[in-house]
């Protein structure tokens, strides 16, 4: 029994009509234990599900930024925010959109590659600026980064071979200008 997970699925997931979109919220806060939990459940608490997930520690040691993707409900979306910031651990907590700052992802993505095969998913993975991380000679490992849609799209025209496994990061944002993220 092979454990590749199927690259489609004829099964498409229902519309949700209150959750609208995903929201991108950044949060610093201060790099202790337990941090990461408190904010987790204030989500919960909310009816948020949290889509994605990136933290790591800034210049500063002694400060972690966290970069949350989360959809529920958009009415409490405000709300939610708030109640992040009153956290103890909690130096600010902010949403961004496409407008006030730069948002990227990275994908990484096993492709199941015979010699016959490799020449037109090298070129697909060329097209999206990817790079080849790992040869085989069964597979091949490519790496893409961009927006959400560019990792959609080239995970879409993968899809017509043997995709072994992806893994993404979720989303890391950064504010434009001088703006603090």
């Amino acid at each position: 029994m092979s454990d590749r997970i199927p690259a489609t699925t004829d099964k498409k997931p229902s519309p949700q009509a209150d959750i609208v979109n995903i929201h991108t919220l950044s949060v610093l806060v201060n790099n202790q234990p337990g941090v990461l939990g408190r904010i987790c459940a204030v989500f919960s608490r909310r009816g948020f599900n949290i889509e994605s997930l990136v933290v790591s520690q800034t210049r500063d040691p002694r400060f972690s930024r966290m970069t949350i993707g989360i959809s529920g409900h958009p009415e409490g979306l405000h709300q939610i925010i708030m109640q992040v910031n009153k956290l103890i651990d909690v130096i600010h907590g902010i949403e961004h959109n496409d407008r006030d700052a730069v948002a990227k992802e990275l994908v990484l993505i096993k492709v199941a590659a015979g010699p016959e095969q490799r020449t037109e998913i090298l070129q697909i993975v060329e097209h999206y600026n990817g790079k080849t991380v790992d040869l085989q000679e069964d597979s091949l490992i490519a790496m893409i980064s961009g927006n959400t849609d560019k990792l959609d799209a080239a995970v879409r025209l993968l899809s017509k071979f043997e995709i072994v496994e992806t893994v993404r990061t979720g989303k890391v944002v950064m504010a434009r200008g001088l703006e603090t993220t």
